[in-house]
């Protein structure tokens, strides 16, 4: 692999990927299935389950459908953050406290400023 990283540098990647099926197997270099099922169980009401995604994935499909299996459709609202929304969504979480709902807050990257006052 070092010689290949001299001369073609662009073939490392692949070369550490086949380096790694060989030495450890397979299921090291898959990503694991998500699922929201099992992550559910290990959340709480103080422990939220937060997705960190990658470019281009969006789950909000699957979290509407894990919401209708477990029969909280109605009581699911949904915010894009972005610029104001961190008050909306303050009120969101507030009232959802109360009555047992999910907020699914959306692009929170937008929102950095509102970030603190989440945590």
């Amino acid at each position: 692999m070092i010689v290949l990283k001299c001369i073609r540098a662009d073939k490392i990647c692949l070369a550490v990927q086949n380096f790694i099926i060989e030495q450890l197997g397979q299921q090291f270099v898959e990503p694991p299935v998500f699922n929201l099922s099992k992550s559910y169980k290990d959340s709480s009401i103080t422990t939220p389950l937060i997705f960190v995604l990658s470019a281009g994935s969006d789950p909000v499909a699957d979290f509407e459908r894990f919401a209708a299996e477990m029969n909280m459709t109605k009581k699911v609202e949904k915010i894009s953050l972005g610029r104001g929304q961190g008050p909306k969504a303050q009120v969101m979480i507030n009232e959802n406290l109360t009555r047992g709902g999910w907020v699914l807050l959306m692009n929170c990257h937008l929102a950095v400023s509102w970030m603190p006052v989440l945590e």
